[in-house]
């Protein structure tokens, strides 16, 4: 978990890669559905085309299908997902059928001061969706993706008033679901300033004491 901008898609990255378990963020899950054109991919685009959220129950359901592959047998990240407290209970009732729970929640933690100076000169990979930033993780060449060679853009709504605006939001969807980790006493705070090696240190010393 993390506001936009905390870094916490880099780090799942990163995780993912040490601990050899499958990365799995939502939006990949959305657009890997749209591309099969399955029932659920077909249901989901329907909203998306819309400019809609799609259901809870959709995204679950894409999800369960996902963690039943081959490559999240020994364990997987969750990037991006849940976002409220309706969707991690959700999340906990369907995981539970499957004999399954969530074991911890990493929150990466930034202020908004910073979260704002991040996003607003943050460059996105058009293809792959890599984030990038001129000062704190420039690319080897510039516009250019590191991963895939891929054109980089900044988003519209990567504007200061724009990103205090998406920031708000975020602390006012997922204040609750915070509380609700932390009770259940899964949830670990990362201190998201640091360094990108830093920060990843230290979640990886969190999991590793779970």
């Amino acid at each position: 978990m993390g506001a936009p901008g905390s870094g916490k898609g880099t780090q799942a990255g990163a995780i993912s890669q040490k601990l050899g378990i499958a990365h799995i963020a939502t939006g990949d899950l959305f657009r890997e559905a749209v591309r099969r054109g399955d029932e659920l991919g077909q249901k989901a685009k329907s909203y998306m085309d819309r400019g809609l959220l799609v259901p809870d129950e959709i995204t679950i359901s894409m999800l369960l299908e996902r963690i039943a592959q081959a490559d999240c047998r020994n364990g997987y990240i969750l990037d991006g997902f849940p976002r409220t407290l309706e969707q991690a209970r959700a999340l906990d009732r369907a995981l539970e059928e499957k004999g399954q729970a969530v074991d911890v929640v990493l929150y990466f933690k930034v202020s908004t001061e910073e979260l704002v100076k991040r996003l607003s000169g943050r460059l996105i990979c058009r293809d792959c969706q890599a984030p990038y930033h001129p000062i704190a993780s420039p690319p080897r060449v510039a516009g250019r993706c590191d991963q895939c060679g891929g054109e980089l853009y900044q988003r519209a709504d990567d504007s200061p008033d724009t990103v205090r605006k998406r920031i708000e939001v975020y602390f006012a969807e997922t204040a609750s679901l915070i509380d609700y980790y932390r009770e259940a006493g899964k949830l670990t705070e990362v201190d998201g300033t640091k360094g990108i090696e830093q920060v990843g240190e230290e979640a990886l010393a969190a999991l590793s004491n779970e």
